[in-house]
């Protein structure tokens, strides 16, 4: 039951500077996230693209306070697109955008969110490729669905993430299915109370492929999130039942966790993309990675004892 207190620790100032200041961190970090700036992206950008891998790009950062950092992330994420653009990789490479980065939390939040989005939006698709809505904690969530049905009226590509383990999540699916939308589905990696999500993770399984089955009986485009053995395999089972072909749906792995599977996938034949996080703000992001899995947290812990 580590999770919770890791993903409490992710939320505490005083964790950050402790974490941070390990000298082993930056050595564990990088297994997640690969760079801290555009030009350190590229090559492995280009490295995975090279393996037959697809990218969902994240400019990592959370804790906005100001109209003026929210207008960095925006900035941040057109210089991303600006680099793109002339490596003609198309929908190859997309984005992943959290609204907490655009603003979502401030005083206007969702209206500042939704004007800084957009041009990222723009510009995504003027080279070529989209963008996806990541979900939050479930306070954001309305707010984010209002943001990406906005969007879809003028760029119906843009996508969105739903989280099996919110009760909420089952209806969101089936409007979702009907209306064609990208959606990712994952577990979910957010401290949430029991009035509103499962805590037990066999009831989180059963969830998950009870909307992974809406999913992909319906007339959208799903992007299953996950590492799991098993999910993976229903997820093959469900697409076979339903008709769709390799092209129709897609998994989607996260950067530095189980890269042998993303390989595997795309020799296979299926879609594989890789969520790619960068960038300098990289605590949270990282804290809710050792959360997600206790593999991640003995690894890190392994590390720090034998740089100790």
């Amino acid at each position: 039951m580590l999770g919770p207190v890791i993903l409490a620790a992710s939320r505490s100032d005083r964790m950050r500077r402790l974490v941070s200041a390990a000298p082993v961190t930056k050595q564990v970090v990088d297994r997640f996230i690969p760079g801290e700036t555009v030009d350190e992206i590229l090559p492995v950008i280009d490295e995975l693209t090279g393996n037959g891998l697809e990218l969902t790009m994240d400019v990592v950062g959370e804790d906005i306070t100001t109209p003026e950092q929210a207008t960095a992330a925006r900035d941040a994420y057109l210089e991303l697109i600006g680099r793109l653009g002339p490596l003609e990789l198309g929908t190859r490479a997309e984005m992943s955008v959290k609204l907490s980065m655009f603003g979502q939390a401030l005083p206007g939040g969702h209206e500042l969110a939704l004007a800084n989005v957009r041009p990222v939006v723009e510009a995504a698709a003027a080279i070529g490729t989209t963008v996806t809505l990541d979900a939050e904690d479930h306070t954001t969530l309305d707010s984010m669905f209002a943001i990406h049905d906005d969007l879809r009226k003028d760029f119906p590509q843009t996508g969105c993430v739903i989280q099996a383990y919110l009760f909420r999540t089952e209806r969101d699916a089936r409007r979702l299915a009907a209306n064609g939308s990208r959606v990712r589905l994952v577990k979910g990696a957010y401290k949430e109370p029991a009035e509103v999500a499962h805590q037990d993770k066999h009831e989180i399984d059963k969830a998950y492929v009870r909307i992974l089955r809406t999913l992909m009986e319906g007339e959208g485009y799903p992007m299953i999130g996950s590492h799991d053995p098993r999910l993976i395999s229903i997820t093959q089972e469900l697409a076979r039942a339903a008709g769709r072909k390799p092209d129709e749906y897609e998994f989607q792995m996260l950067y530095g966790i189980r890269g042998d599977e993303h390989l595997r996938l795309a020799a296979e034949g299926h879609r594989m993309r890789v969520y790619t996080a960068y960038g300098t703000d990289w605590y949270g992001y990282f804290m809710r990675r050792l959360a997600e899995k206790p593999a991640n947290l003995r690894f890190f812990l392994r590390s720090m004892v034998s740089k100790g």
